[in-house]
This record gives C-alpha cells, sequence and structure tokens, in this order.
C-alpha cells in the first residue's frame, strides 16, 4: 500500500517457528504489498537484528521506527502503519462491501462520477485475487502481473478519485431498506449510504479432513501460497486442485521447491485449467501431474509432516510439509442470513433473470430487478460472490463497473421520487 514503510529500513519479522501466528502475518504483509524482512530465529534466543528478544511473545514485528509489536495479528499490524481508521462521515452515496477486484472496480467508476462511496474490507485489499502469483491473462499486461498488485494499483486509483477505504473492519449488522442502507461495524461506528454492492467475493474450499484446521498456517496453506515459496526451496511440495489458480501456484512454485505435485480429482485439466498453463505445466521438468487422485489424510506434530494420497483407489503415505490448497471457494455470504437478500442452493446471491417470483416475494417496484441487483431494491451483487458469474478477474472488474451505470439509475430513480 502506498503508506508502505519507508523501504530503506523495512519492516522486520521476527519468528522461532514456522506456526500459524507467523504465517498470517507474512500472509497479510505480502498481500498489502508491504516491503518486510523475515527473520527466523532458534527457540530462545536471546537477540535478533539488534532487538532484545527476553521476555518477549515472539512472533515480533519491528516497525520502521522502532517500534516492537509483540505477537500481533493483522489488524494490529495495520493499525501500526495507520491504516485502519474510522469512517471519516456517517452517510454515503454508496457502500461496497469488499475490496476485491469487483468492489475496488465499482469503487473506481462511482467515484470517478461523482458519488461519495466508502469500501468495507474485514482483510487485506485485493479479495482472492491478491492470493494469485502471477495472473497472465488480464488485458493489458502482456507479462502479467501478481494478484496483489493489481490490486494495490487499484486501491491507488480508487483513492485518486475519492473513494473511501474502511480496511481491516467488518459489518456485524446491516439492514437494507429502500433507499436506506445501515451498517454498524464492529468498532461500533455506523454507516448510511442510499444504495449497497455487495462484492465479498469467496473464501478458498477446505479439504475436510480430520486434523486440517490444526495445519492451517503450518504446512497447509490455501490459494498460490505466495509468501511461502521462498520457504519451499528443496522441498517436495503438493498442489491440490485442477483450475487456473492451482495451475499459478504449480508455476510459482516450481520457481523454489525441487519438485511440485499436483493432484488432481479428474482424468486431466484441460477442462479446468486454462491452455496456456497447462503448456506451462507441461514444459515444467519438476512439476509432475497426478490425475484420478486425492488427498485423503493428514498428519504431523506442530507442523504438517506427511499426506496420504489416494490414487485411483490405492492410498500411499508420503512425506510432505508444505501443501497448498487450491479447490475453488465458497461464497462469502453468511450475513445475508439476517435480510431478504435471496441466495442460490450453494449459498451465492442471485441477481436479476436468475431471481424467480418466489425469491421476489417482497419485490416492491413496479420494474423488474436490474441484472446485478438482487431481491432487495438498490442492493447489488458482484464478482464471485454473485450466482452463475464468471470466475475470473476481469469479469469481476466488468460486473463492478456495470454496477456502478445501474446504481445510478437506481439513485435516479429515487431523486425522481
Amino acid at each position: 500500500m502506498t503508506e508502505a514503510p519507508d523501504q530503506r529500513s523495512p519492516l522486520r519479522l521476527i519468528a522461532d517457528a514456522d506456526g500459524p501466528q507467523a504465517f498470517a502475518l507474512r500472509d497479510y504483509l505480502t498481500r498489502s504489498e508491504v516491503p518486510f524482512l523475515p527473520i527466523m530465529v532458534p527457540r530462545g534466543a536471546a537477540a535478533a537484528a539488534g532487538i532484545d528478544l527476553t521476555g518477549r511473545r515472539l512472533p515480533l514485528v519491528v516497525l520502521p521506527e522502532g517500534a516492537v509489536l509483540e505477537d500481533p495479528n493483522p489488524e494490529q499490524v495495520a493499525a501500526a502503519l495507520g491504516w485502519v481508521k474510522p469512517p471519516a462521515q456517517s452517510t454515503y452515496d454508496l457502500i461496497i462491501y469488499g475490496a476485491g477486484p469487483a468492489g475496488l472496480s465499482a469503487a473506481v467508476y462511482a467515484a470517478s462520477e461523482g458519488l461519495s462511496v466508502a469500501v468495507v474490507e474485514r482483510d487485506a485489499v485485493g479479495g482472492q485475487a491478491g492470493f494469485s502469483s502471477l495472473i497472465e491473462n488480464y488485458l493489458g499486461f502482456p507479462g502479467g502481473i501478481s494478484g496483489a498488485e493489481l490490486a494495490e494499483r487499484a486501491r491507488r486509483q480508487a483513492l485518486s478519485f475519492g473513494a473511501e477505504l474502511i480496511v481491516m473492519r467488518y459489518g456485524i449488522a446491516r439492514t437494507f431498506r429502500d433507499h436506506d442502507v445501515r451498517a454498524r461495524l464492529a468498532d461500533g461506528s455506523e454507516i448510511h449510504a442510499r444504495a449497497a454492492l455487495c462484492a465479498t467475493g469467496v473464501q478458498w474450499r477446505r479439504l475436510g479432513l480430520d486434523g486440517e484446521q490444526g495445519f492451517r498456517g503450518a504446512g497447509i496453506y490455501y490459494g498460490a501460497g505466495t509468501s511461502e515459496a521462498s520457504a519451499c526451496i528443496g522441498q517436495h511440495v503438493y498442489v491440490v486442485g485442477g483450475a487456473n489458480s492451482a495451475g499459478q501456484a504449480a508455476m510459482n512454485l516450481a520457481a523454489h521447491a525441487a519438485h511440485v505435485t499436483v493432484v488432481v480429482r479428474g482424468p486431466s485439466l484441460s477442462s479446468t485449467m486454462s491452455a496456456y498453463l497447462l503448456d506451462r505445466l507441461a514444459a515444467q521438468s519438476n512439476v509432475t501431474i497426478l490425475v484420478h487422485s486425492r488427498v485423503v489424510a493428514v498428519d504431523g506434530d506442530e507442523h504438517l509432516r506427511e499426506i496420504t494420497l489416494d490414487q485411483a483407489g490405492r492410498t500411499t503415505r508420503v512425506p510432505a510439509t508444505h501443501l497448498f490448497v487450491c479447490i475453488g471457494g465458497a461464497p462469502n455470504t453468511e450475513w445475508a442470513a439476517t435480510t431478504d437478500v435471496q441466495l442460490d442452493s450453494r449459498g451465492f446471491l442471485l441477481t436479476g433473470v436468475d431471481l424467480s417470483s418466489d425469491d421476489l416475494q417482497k419485490w416492491p417496484l413496479d420494474r423488474s430487478p436490474y441484472y446485478l441487483e438482487t431481491s432487495v431494491p438498490g442492493i447489488f451483487a458482484a464478482g464471485d460472490v454473485r450466482a452463475n458469474s464468471v470466475k475470473r478477474v476481469a469479469s469481476a472488474v466488468g460486473e463492478g463497473a456495470m454496477a456502478v451505470t445501474l446504481i445510478h439509475r437506481y439513485l435516479a430513480e429515487g431523486a425522481q421520487r
């Protein structure tokens, strides 16, 4: 982020174990485009990089000006960097939930067209796209661009037009009524708007294995593993999944690891992965593709040590300290349970023509919902969280822009009443 620490004196992350706490910090800093120096020390070390470790709880984050944070979470780091701020005002034209590609695109177009915009994001800017090590098929970047860099550029662009980003904050209650959207945030503040765009995206799906949660950030990682690639030097690592995210992860890891094995449930990758990635994987000498295969068990101590593979009914236990899971996403729509916004059977937001007459029992307007409008007037959805959307960065960006056009129409309706 542009408010990142002075690169002449980068932030330092000191840890004595490769566990969930250290991973959460590495992951957040990497996805936020913050330069940092990771320093791993032996357990019980008395000092590191000129910092006295006696009596301190690790991991430590040492800020450029010298302040030390003991065992912080990402929100505390963001606050120390000056990024966590209360809303600047109480009322906006538009509230956007989620700062992934769809939300950032909408923020750019809405703010550039004169709407007052607040973007509420509970995590790092970038959404699931921020996990991508390299997006090679996005228009205008022939050499590719990382998801984190693309998100950072979009963030700066949105801010330049006057959009407000409220990061590391989430809504604990929201009310959707005609031309009256109200959101109460976890810090106690409340903001209002005349319309809302839900671009809350998806979260990585889990394997659903016994013991899996205990190894999260300690051998099991979700997404492309951008922050962990350098720790895989000389290792044999495993990637689970058959879509583009898995292909990107495998290519990124192959530049560091001794060998990468991609575990695919189906008979091939041809129906789920872009041709350019298939060609890259086929040409990569240290990548192996296992088809008709699944990871069915994980084991270890404080860190992952072993996985069990099921290959067409035959199980094999193999050593593994790094397992990257890229098996698609589950929608972030838990918030919809207390609203009249309708979901499909998988939990994605229904909009426009996908809404049935049953879904629209409470629809109060004479017109039908707009293409990206949910079952509640003035509440729109864009990107991966929307039912039947195309799960691509470019599609999310396009939907974010389209949503702003439809939101203008909605707001004009209210002005005419």
